[in-house]
This record gives structure tokens, sequence and C-alpha cells, in this order.
């Protein structure tokens, strides 16, 4: 169970729940890697290890799921701009030899229970 502090500035409050998603994906015996990995054109929430994958999070908040919730507003430019926000990062970190890698999502909302965490693993391509 968390109990979210009231937070105003977005920024802190983006990296409140990127926090907390990185401690549950820790739970679920994922391994830190890195947190806001910003390139031109995008930027990368987390990124952990699954085994031998490497796994490229976004996270998303909702304070509840009216018009479609927190998994719903990654959108395909949203998508785009992750995807290439990971090929750049891959390039600089692996060259031409990258490793296995997947999106997924974890998707929160409301405020205080963990069941409110849904985590989408291969979310998209």
């Amino acid at each position: 169970m968390w109990k979210t502090p009231k937070v105003f500035n977005k920024r802190a409050k983006g990296n409140l729940y990127e926090e907390i998603a990185r401690k549950y994906l820790i739970q679920k015996g994922l391994k830190f890697i890195a947190k806001n990995v910003n390139f031109k054109g995008g930027e990368i929430d987390l990124i952990m290890e699954d085994q031998n994958q490497l796994v490229f999070v976004e996270v998303r908040y909702r304070n509840t799921n009216k018009y479609g919730g927190a998994a719903a507003s990654v959108t395909y430019k949203k998508q785009q701009h992750l995807i290439h926000a990971a090929q750049l990062y891959l390039q600089k970190q692996f060259g031409n030899r990258p490793p296995s890698c997947r999106f997924d999502v974890v998707a929160i909302e409301g405020e205080e229970k963990e069941s409110d965490i849904n985590w989408l693993k291969n979310a998209f391509a």
C-alpha cells in the first residue's frame, strides 16, 4: 500500500509516480538501469532489465479511468517518440549489437492502492 502526498508541481508528480512504478517493477523481479533518459524528440521514463531483456518503461498516471485512463493515454504519436528515443539509447549504449528489448507501460490510476497499478508487458513494438 502506498499513499501519495499532495503534489502540485507536474514534474514532481511525474517523478513520484515514476518512483512508485520503479519500486513496483523491482518487487516483480526487474533490475533498475536508468530513469528519465532524454533524447531530442523523446524521453524514456524507466529503463529496466527483465532477465536478459532490456525493458523501456513508459509510466502514465491518471486520477481516474475516465476518458480511457492511463494506459489509453499512450497514443501512437507517444509510442513513436518512445521508439525513437529507445533506438538512440540502444545505438549510444550498444552500437550495432543491441540486446533483446521490449516496451512496457505502467499505468497508475487512483491515489492510494497498489491494485491501481496496471503493468502492460510488451505493450507495443
